[in-house]
């Protein structure tokens, strides 16, 4: 599946239009290029929900890059933070503990984060949600899209199908996290990725 072809089209149809989106936000260097590419298009809300960052204070240091990252895009973006609740997680990992990165440990975080992130969009009464998660070359950009879909026929909320990646996406994201002094971290989030750095 072309994600990025059906991206380009959902926002040709919008016809000047701006719907809202809940977009769920995993740090700042990858929100840097999606919401260059997004805020254009969409009144965008982020959503900081990641319950599978470890210890509290790597959680607290990406979300205050965020913050200061909308604020020096100079942009009128609206955060929501979610509770810090890594026992989610972690019931969440039970018995998959020794998988390798990228396997079916990741694809149920993924799940984990977008569920929260459509049950929030569905009681906001947004117009679509999305991630920023598949702008990253290690997740995989097929698994995102597939639970974001599921979800959407789940609460009734379109999904925004993205590789964020394509068209140097992720290059522009290390560009942008250069120009912007991010803290740019070395491993994904979670106990098990520090273990693989």
């Amino acid at each position: 599946m072309n994600y990025d072809r059906q991206l380009d089209n959902i926002i040709c149809e919008l016809n000047g239009k701006k719907p809202s989106l809940l977009l769920h936000a995993c740090c700042a260097p990858c929100s840097s290029y999606v919401l260059e590419y997004l805020n254009p298009h969409f009144d965008i809300t982020l959503f900081f929900s990641n319950p599978n960052i470890s210890p509290e204070e790597e959680y607290q240091k990406r979300l205050c890059e965020l913050k200061r990252l909308v604020l020096e895009m100079g942009l009128s973006v609206k955060i929501i933070e979610d509770d810090y609740s890594p026992k989610d997680f972690f019931d969440m990992t039970k018995g998959l503990e020794t998988l390798p990165e990228g396997g079916e440990r990741c694809r149920k975080c993924y799940q984990l984060r977008l569920h929260k992130t459509a049950a929030l969009a569905k009681q906001g009464g947004f117009d679509y949600f999305c991630t920023t998660l598949s702008i990253s070359p290690y997740k995989n950009a097929q698994w995102i899209n597939e639970i974001g879909e599921e979800l959407s026929k789940e609460f009734g909320i379109p999904f925004l199908p993205s590789d964020f990646k394509k068209k140097n996406g992720y290059k522009r994201s290390i560009e942008l996290s250069r120009k912007y002094d991010l803290y740019r971290q070395n491993f994904c989030g979670c106990v098990f990725s520090m273990k693989n750095k």
